[in-house]
């Protein structure tokens, strides 16, 4: 019993090394460097440059192109997710052909690809910047939209047909209840990456569409490291509230069942 714990410590070894200097010491020195100024001296003044109200616009456009991505998504890859779960047709094949490997290509091929069909078209800026999040994140939005409705009990649905619902109503009280953690999922996986992300909006757009991560990249690129750091924080503070919600719902809803 000794041999075998010590056999799973031993495999768990280089994950929990990796883990420590690409994730820990990497995480700690972001901390210490928003909690110092260029001196090495310790203050809050890096978070305080909260209050300049340029940087609370670029949050906020920053919100508002993450939920319309989020939504344009949703409504896109939902049906489409029932479409594939539904098919005759081989789901693994389909699934794999259309979606996952388009995925492996690198993501900026892919926003360049999006640039050099679309500029001319749309022109630089908010249009060519969501059309762009829309193509880089629907994939992550359908994956467990699929997963979940792949998977669903359908006896669920056969005996809300047998009771005679109509096909809306048993959509909407069997269908679309049962999905909603694969929804939250979805959700989680594109709304918080397309706040966080720069390069499409660094590609597709112009000063007045940079977001959240733009601003974080700028400063870092320019050597404000403190004031990148501090940024940095609050981004991974609104992630891990945005997290904690989410599981809160899904702990929630499964106590319901």
């Amino acid at each position: 019993m000794n041999n075998s714990k010590l056999s799973k410590q031993m495999f768990a070894l280089p994950y929990a090394i990796l883990a420590v200097v690409f994730v820990i010491i990497p995480l700690v020195i972001m901390m210490f460097t928003a909690f110092v100024d260029g001196n090495g001296s310790f203050t809050f003044d890096n978070f305080l440059n909260f209050g300049n109200a340029d940087v609370w616009k670029v949050l906020g456009r920053s919100f508002i192109m993450a939920f319309l991505t989020t939504v344009i998504c949703l409504v896109l890859a939902y049906p489409t997710a029932m479409i594939l779960a539904n098919s005759r047709l081989n789901k693994s094949a389909t699934i794999v052909m259309l979606f996952v490997l388009p995925m492996w290509i690198n993501s900026l091929l892919r926003i360049y690809a999006v640039k050099l069909i679309f500029e001319d078209m749309l022109g630089r800026g908010f249009g060519l910047v969501l059309l762009g999040m829309v193509y880089d994140f629907f994939p992550f939005m359908l994956m467990p939209l699929y997963t979940i409705l792949a998977n669903m009990d359908h006896s669920y649905i056969e005996a809300a047909e047998d009771l005679g619902a109509s096909p809306l109503k048993n959509f909407l009280t069997v269908i679309l209840p049962l999905s909603v953690p694969g929804i939250i999922s979805g959700v989680l996986m594109v709304f918080m990456p397309t706040v966080s992300t720069f390069a499409v909006s660094d590609i597709l757009g112009n000063p007045d569409t940079y977001m959240f991560g733009n601003l974080i990249n700028y400063n870092m690129e320019k050597g404000y490291y403190n004031l990148g750091s501090a940024y940095s924080i609050v981004m991974l503070a609104l992630i891990g509230i945005t997290t904690l919600i989410a599981n809160r719902i899904t702990a929630v809803r499964g106590g319901k069942k």
